[in-house]
């Protein structure tokens, strides 16, 4: 819930706080983190955003956590960790819609 108001709506505090609570009760969940660091990155905190993400993306080596990493690195001016972050993704998911459409939107 917390990832789809920050994702398709502007609401989000509301994100944040359902997400804050997921956290707490699982701090080591990566799609509970990559979410948190979506909401961090909608709401402008790129460096919060980028810390969720990568721990988020050493948990787990996912293709959609990599690919909202990149974005986050990239819109940050790290654009060369965001293309290193891909390329990776890439070798291990080439066929991530996810992935493959961030790129696309930024390395068209």
């Amino acid at each position: 819930m917390g990832y789809t108001l920050a994702d398709r709506t502007a609401r989000y505090q509301e994100a944040v706080d359902l997400l804050q609570q997921a956290v707490a009760i699982k701090p080591e969940d990566p799609f509970i983190l990559d979410s948190y660091g979506w909401v961090q990155y909608r709401l402008g905190n790129h460096m919060e955003a980028i810390k969720n993400l990568k721990r988020a993306l050493e948990i787990r080596n996912d293709a959609e956590i990599a690919a909202h990493l990149g974005e986050v690195l990239w819109i940050s001016g790290q654009q060369n960790e965001a293309e290193s972050v891909w390329t990776r993704a890439l070798r291990v998911a080439p066929d991530s819609e996810a992935l493959l459409g961030v790129i696309k939107k930024f390395k068209p």
